[in-house]
């Protein structure tokens, strides 16, 4: 099934903004990292959802409250009145004035703007999707999940159409299955720890592009012991090798790469003739 997905990652790399672009003052997960992401020519936002006590979403990374606002209070355990009341901190663990936005508020700035992925929709999957149904957003959303059967069955019962990439790591041995399955199955987000790895040869995403599937590559790093992308990584382009960082991924045929540096990706992409298909 082609996609809008499809239309662009034949035009150019589908450039993914990890919680937006933060720094200085600005933290995640915020509508001015989000702005300064689509500024530096981000494709796609990747947000985090949560959900509160109350039972409304709101856009952040679960289980990092002690890092991200400083609080031991957890977002389901908060009422709306009081997650309306925190802050985001700064690198210096200051307060900033960043508060959590819900996600409809999400939703609505961005409609028709760019690309969303919601990451985190395996724990609130249909309240996730009638939310992005309500707006008309289906098929300017993406939603992806490791591959557990509860989540694979409300797709296929609740959300067939909205497009989903499963998260798999060295292998993926249920692409035939997920091809079969009523389920909007575009892609793959693969995790490999070395360049042997299955999910990143050749063979691998020749198959996937040729059943009209994309793969979705991490340059970021969340840990520097857990690579995500067999060291192909930001901190690798920025501090060694541009080009056998980003360079790596782009010359093995990704159709998406997500950064916490989207300006200098895109920039490195163009100069090396990279960027377009």
């Amino acid at each position: 099934m082609s996609t809008k997905f499809h239309e662009t990652a034949k035009d150019h790399i589908i450039i993914v903004a990890h919680r937006g672009v933060a720094g200085g003052n600005i933290p995640c997960n915020t509508r001015a990292s989000y702005e300064i992401a689509l500024k530096q020519g981000a494709d796609m936002l990747e947000t985090d959802v949560s959900r509160t006590g109350d039972g409304t979403l709101v856009i952040f990374h679960p289980k990092m409250e002690r890092i991200h606002l400083r609080t031991d209070k957890n977002i389901p355990e908060s009422t709306d009145e009081e997650v309306a009341q925190m802050r985001f901190c700064n690198y210096d663990s200051s307060p900033t004035q960043f508060g959590l936005m819900r996600f409809d508020e999400i939703l609505d700035a961005y409609n028709g703007r760019c690309y969303l992925n919601i990451d985190k929709f395996w724990d609130n999957p249909e309240q996730i999707y009638y939310e992005i149904k309500k707006k008309g957003m289906v098929d300017q959303c993406l939603v992806k999940s490791s591959l557990k059967d509860n989540v694979l069955d409300v797709l296929e019962k609740v959300a067939p159409d909205i497009p989903f990439l499963p998260i798999v790591s060295e292998t993926h041995p249920r692409h035939e299955e997920l091809m079969e399955r009523n389920i909007n199955y575009i892609g793959a987000e693969v995790l490999f720890k070395t360049d042997e790895s299955p999910v990143c040869s050749d063979e691998f995403i020749s198959k996937m592009h040729s059943d009209g599937k994309l793969v979705w590559a991490n340059s970021i790093i969340y840990n520097y012991k857990t690579q995500l992308a067999a060291g192909h990584s930001d901190d690798t382009a920025l501090t060694e090798s541009e080009d056998k960082g980003w360079g790596w991924l782009a010359d093995k045929g990704f159709d998406f790469i997500q950064t916490d540096w989207p300006q200098m990706l895109i920039g490195y992409l163009k100069s090396s003739g990279k960027y377009y298909r």
